[in-house]
């Protein structure tokens, strides 16, 4: 039997870099190799999912959060017998247009906080991550995100040990949009991150690494098992 850590790709949401998933790169070593893959080259969600398709691991986990939620379910369509499991944090079910007040400020001015203690926490790195990545980027990831088509077969190619979880006070996902998206992936788990938005990995580090260990120990069944 192989007892090698998993390989585990970890998705960012837009105007995010690797920061967004620092602590679960640190905490998840011993039980998983985690490794951050940039969603920043391509145009549209197709050609993120196979440039990061093409930097994989013959078999290997994903978690995405949003614009990387999407990606996740557009690898699995695109490479279903990669995809060992998947997890999906503030990812929606369907590709419907919510508006937004994005005006270069990245990914911070669409996910406003009702808790001040959460905004004062996230707000410095979430602009730093922001500056990181840049403008260019930014708006390249949101036009992705505009033209993103149906994800009904993406959705529906998922039949592996799926993690579905979203903050409570997330706007851009709302607990309502999760669940819904949890209800169409058979035996998915639903989890909700009390006093939480929308970059959950960042907010509630110790909780989302716990979520992942979680699902890093359901048994992943192949047609031979």
């Amino acid at each position: 039997m192989d007892h090698s850590p998993e390989p585990l790709m970890l998705l960012p949401a837009m105007g995010c870099d690797g920061q967004l998933w620092a602590r679960q790169i640190m905490d998840l070593g011993d039980r998983a190799a985690p490794e951050f893959s940039d969603l920043a080259q391509d145009d549209t969600l197709s050609d993120m999912a196979t440039r990061v398709l093409s930097e994989c691991p013959p078999r290997f986990a994903v978690a995405g959060v949003s614009l990387g939620g999407y990606v996740a379910m557009e690898m699995v369509r695109q490479a279903p017998e990669r995809v060992t499991r998947v997890a999906l944090f503030g990812t929606r079910a369907t590709m419907d247009i919510r508006p937004r007040t994005v005006v270069g400020q990245g990914l911070l001015a669409t996910a406003p906080h009702a808790d001040p203690r959460l905004t004062a926490i996230v707000a410095g790195p979430a602009q730093a991550m922001a500056e990181r990545v840049g403008q260019a980027v930014f708006e390249r990831q949101q036009r992705a995100l505009l033209a993103r088509p149906d994800i009904s077969d993406a959705i529906g190619a998922i039949h592996v040990p799926t993690l579905v979880a979203v903050g409570d006070r997330d706007r851009i996902c709302t607990p309502d949009d999760a669940r819904a998206l949890a209800d169409r992936i058979p035996g998915a788990v639903f989890h909700v991150l009390r006093s939480c938005g929308h970059l959950s990995p960042m907010e509630r580090p110790g909780e989302v690494t716990m979520l992942l260990r979680q699902w890093l120990r359901r048994p992943v069944h192949t047609e031979s098992g």
